[in-house]
This record gives C-alpha cells, structure tokens and sequence, in this order.
C-alpha cells in the first residue's frame, strides 16, 4: 500500500526535479508545426501544450523544472517566460528552459536520452534524489506525487508511467510493455505494428506515457554508458529502457483514477485529427477532460483581453455561439458558431457560418464564410465568402490540407498571407 500521508508525498516531490522532454517538431501535425514546436501549440481556448505538464508539475509539489528545447523554439521560449517565470532560485523553486548548447557534443540533441545527457552537469549541481522524465506534448491531468511514491516504495531503479489503450491506436503510434503480475516490465517495443494484448483488458495494450521516473545516480549511469555506445540512438524508448530490463528493476505504473481505479484522461495530440479530436471534446456537455477543477488548475500566460462579445440580434443576422467554447478578446458580429472553439481575439463577421472548428488566436473570418469541421491556424484572414470543409476537392485543390478524417487545415501560407508566427 502506498504511504497517502502529505507529508511523505511532499518529501518525495522536494526530492525530485523534473525534466520536460520539449524540443520536438511534431511532424505529423504538419504545417501546423511549421513556425512552433509541439509543446507550443495552442489548445483548450487558452491554454499551451506546455501546460499541462508544467502544471502538473506545480500542482504536484514539483518546483524544479527544466524545459529541454531544440525545434523552433522561439514561441515556446516566449510563453515560458511571460507565463512562468515568477519562481524563486533562492527558495528551492525554478522553472529553467535548457537549450540544445552542445556542451558535451558538437552535436545537437540527437535523442530523449541524449537530450538529458548534454544537460548532466546542471541537473547533478541541483543534487535531487529522483529524476522525473516528462513528456512535452500530452494533454492530461496527473499527480506526480502518487507515481513517486510508488516509485520508491517498490525499490524500482526506473518506473514508466503507462496508460491502457484500445490495440489499435497504440499500433505504430506508442511504445507499449508487456508486465508480469507484479507490473515489472519484462518487455518494451517501441511502437510495434502488433502490440502485445493485455491478459486482463482483451482489445487494450499497455502504451507508454513517455514519463520516467529514475534514481538519479542510476540514471546517470545509464546515460554515459549510452553515450558511449556508438551503436546507440540514444532514446530511452528505443535504447534505454528495453537495456534495462533484464538486468534491473523496471516497473509500470498504471495511470488510473483515484476514486474509480479506472484508466483516466490522456490524450497524445500528435495528430492532426487527434488534435482536431481534443478540443472538440472540450466542447461536449460533460467533457472528458474538466479544465473547471479548481482543485487542478491548468495554469497558463495569457494577455489580458476584454470579455467576449456577441453582437447584433437581427432575424437571420443573430450573433450566437452554441455548444461551443469561446475566449476572451472574440467578437461575434452577426454570425454563427457551433460545436466550435474559438481561441483569443477571434472575430467573426456577419452571415458567417462555423461549424465543429477550432479557430486558433487572432483568425478573422469574413462576411458570408461558411467553415466546417476544420482547424483554422493563429492568424488566418478568411476572405468573405470562402467555404471550407463543405468540399474536400475544392479544399484540396485550393492547397488546404485534408486529413482521412475529413478535417481540413488551413495555415496563412495556404492563404498567402504572411506565414510567420
């Protein structure tokens, strides 16, 4: 049984310093990560992928972060630093961004693990007994607390977060492990096209969360034996862990809810339809992910805008938005929004027609637009009159990109307008 007293818990946390794994492109999301990198994107209405890591971090109890950036990095770096930069060195606390700067190889970042490496100096100087490993770019809301003291009090040298998933999304998609009735891994294949099935979950696999709790000296260990190891690529999913294994202690742990004991909220938005997906969850009357707990706050840096504004109330020029998320600095002149979400300073003009869209910051949407089912990316002008969505061949063949979902991006460059972030 786990130890639940706080203070224990709070220990633990002061013990540890978490690392945000942040420098990947996300590629699979295409143009949309042309100008950011993954945990830059916008999502939620207001909110940075970034967040949520950090923010559980902070709800957590875990007050020393590093942020390890390599791709396109500027935004990021921009949001970190007007939104999270009111730690105090001097009391324990720091939220540091950790470039790609070569200071054990001529090389940049060339992989998770390498990635930690090049950084072993700074995290040794900080002395922590546990080394949290965290994924950048996942939206979900967890306790880092409960994870830890599983980790110590099962003697584990690594512990893998983990989450159950349906066999055919993990396919090709995540790392996935095989455990024994006492959840240590005895194998790790790292996106394999046939994952293993779970004996007690037919249909589901045991998928990585891409968080790894380590003993920091162990860690250590590990990562200069890997940099030496030409051979090596130099990624926990693929080196480090199926390495470890055989000969050390390396044990699952399942991500579930702590009232239901049932697998909770996760979702990996590495996809243009699994983004599209995610925010449109939001939207539903009970969603899946409840960004109203006050008791988990998602925090965040945004400017400092008006409430959002519905104008006009015309027959057949009524400005409205249902079943939909709507932020702060939007104004909806005359138009109509549903099963929509509509980030920051949106402004949607009169007989225009929204329909299951996420519209990120500052798109404007002319006069008698008519958009559905798409994601519209920060910026975006839509000319009056332009339909999107309601003809994947016309969208096609404008240059919009077209997923086998039926979601439609739609980028500045698309438009050509300025294409810069």
């Amino acid at each position: 049984m786990l130890d639940p007293n706080s203070r224990y818990v709070s220990r633990l946390t002061r013990d540890t310093t978490a690392v945000i794994l942040a420098g990947g492109r996300g590629s699979r999301l295409h143009e949309l990560t042309d100008w950011r990198a993954k945990p830059a994107l916008h999502f939620g209405g207001k909110f940075r992928i970034i967040d949520f890591p950090l923010s559980n971090c902070v709800n957590s109890g875990i007050r020393r972060v590093g942020i390890l950036t390599q791709y396109k990095a500027h935004s990021l770096i921009r949001h970190i630093q007007a939104g999270w930069s009111h730690f105090k060195k001097e009391l324990g606390e720091y939220i540091e961004i950790l470039p790609a700067s070569q200071r054990y190889s001529p090389n940049w970042y060339q992989g998770t693990a390498d990635a930690i490496y090049q950084n072993i100096d700074i995290l040794a100087e900080e002395k922590p007994k546990y080394i949290m490993v965290l994924s950048g770019d996942h939206i979900y809301q967890m306790d880092y607390g409960s994870m830890l003291a599983h980790h110590v009090e099962t003697g584990a040298d690594l512990t893998v977060s983990c989450i159950e998933v349906p066999i055919e999304e993990a396919a090709g998609a995540f790392g996935v492990m095989t455990v024994d009735e006492n959840n240590r891994i005895v194998r790790f294949d790292e996106k394999p096209a046939h994952p293993t099935e779970l004996k007690d979950m037919p249909g589901y696999t045991l998928a990585s969360m891409g968080n790894y709790i380590f003993n920091t000296e162990f860690l250590f260990d590990q990562l200069r034996k890997d940099a030496a190891d030409e051979s090596s690529e130099h990624d926990f999913g693929k080196n480090i862990i199926p390495n470890l294994i055989k000969n050390h202690q390396v044990n699952a742990y399942r991500f579930r809810d702590h009232d239901s004991d049932e697998a909770t909220y996760w979702r990996d938005v590495g996809t243009l339809d699994s983004f599209w997906q995610a925010n449109m969850e939001l939207v539903e009357p009970s969603p899946a992910l409840n960004l109203y707990n006050h008791d988990w706050p998602i925090w965040t840096y945004q400017k400092q805008l008006p409430p959002a504004k519905f104008v006009f109330d015309e027959e057949g020029r009524r400005g409205y938005a249902v079943d939909s998320m709507v932020s702060g600095g939007c104004i909806i002149s005359g138009g109509h929004v549903r099963k929509s979400l509509l980030f920051s300073d949106v402004r949607v003009h009169s007989f225009t027609e929204i329909e299951e869209s996420v519209l990120l910051p500052e798109v404007d949407v002319g006069r008698n637009a008519k958009i559905k089912k798409a994601i519209i990316d920060s910026g975006c002008r839509i000319p009056e009159g332009m339909v999107i969505g309601h003809d994947h061949e016309h969208d096609a063949a404008r240059g919009f990109r077209v997923t086998k979902k039926g979601v439609v991006l739609v980028t500045r460059k698309m438009l050509g307008q300025q294409a810069e972030e």
